[in-house]
């Protein structure tokens, strides 16, 4: 399995929906645990790298801010 690079700031498109209705959220802290955050309505998640990476469609790119 090939390491996906996720960055700070990337807006990742997940194949699972949050319970709001988004599948974007933006990547705030990178380690081997990944912080994020629901574009859609702010709440925030903090994921093992590894089960992210298995549930992101793609990686879209750098919000700005």
């Amino acid at each position: 399995m090939v390491a996906v690079k996720i960055k700070e700031n990337d807006i990742l498109e997940l194949k699972k929906k949050h319970p709001c209705g988004s599948s974007l959220f933006r990547a705030v802290r990178v380690g081997s645990d990944v912080r994020i955050i629901c574009k859609g309505c702010g709440r925030d998640l903090t994921l093992p790298r590894e089960k992210l990476e298995k549930s992101i469609k793609k990686i879209i790119g750098k919000e700005n801010d």
